[in-house]
């Protein structure tokens, strides 16, 4: 069921005999009802629980905060990756990267779908939902599912954004970009370097 194609009927026999026996052939850009919350799809608004189900929260954090950060009292004794990375939110390419060893990996595990990658169309699958992602019309859903995902892995984390010290190296390298952007401005020709 969880790798059933959103909009496919699980349920029905038929549908079912046919995604057992590759007569309906799932193509990358048909997404499994594992990405929705509680594995349910809401064919009126797609948009209701994409990515948000528990399973792809559980496989973030395996593989970028640490397997036992899955559990509800964690106990890691060595750093995740997102740790040793300086990882500190939640990146639209990894929620892509997740979903798409997910799939995989179920596929794998029931033997109901025989798949090799050239049938699970990983790359596909993978640039399908980054196409969404990148999609200036889909600018507020995504915006509002990246909070909803550094709050699930990084629960400190906060979508405010503080402000620069004023006369820090950063804040001082963008105002100087800022005024050389400006129309008709001359490059005052030094490099920065002493």
């Amino acid at each position: 069921m969880l790798l059933c194609p959103a909009g496919l009927d699980w349920s029905n026999a038929e549908t079912k005999t046919k995604l057992q026996n590759g007569e309906i052939i799932v193509t990358g850009d048909q997404w499994p009802l594992f990405l929705y919350a509680d594995y349910h799809y809401d064919p009126e608004d797609p948009w209701n629980g994409l990515l948000r189900s528990a399973l792809l929260v559980s496989a973030y954090k395996h593989v970028f905060t640490s397997p036992s950060s899955v559990d509800k009292e964690p106990k890691a004794t060595h750093s995740g990756n997102a740790r040793i990375h300086g990882m500190t939110r939640v990146t639209l390419p990894s929620i892509a990267y997740i979903a798409t060893q997910v799939c995989p990996f179920f596929a794998n595990l029931i033997s109901v779908f025989s798949r090799t990658d050239t049938v699970t169309d990983s790359e596909r699958f993978y640039n399908s939902i980054l196409e969404v992602f990148e999609d200036p019309d889909e600018k507020q859903e995504v915006d509002d599912l990246v909070v909803w995902w550094n709050r699930q892995i990084f629960p400190s984390y906060s979508s405010a954004q503080r402000p620069l010290v004023k006369n820090s190296a950063l804040a001082r390298i963008w105002e100087k970009r800022a005024r050389m952007k400006e129309p008709g401005s001359v490059p005052d020709g030094s490099s920065g370097s002493m």
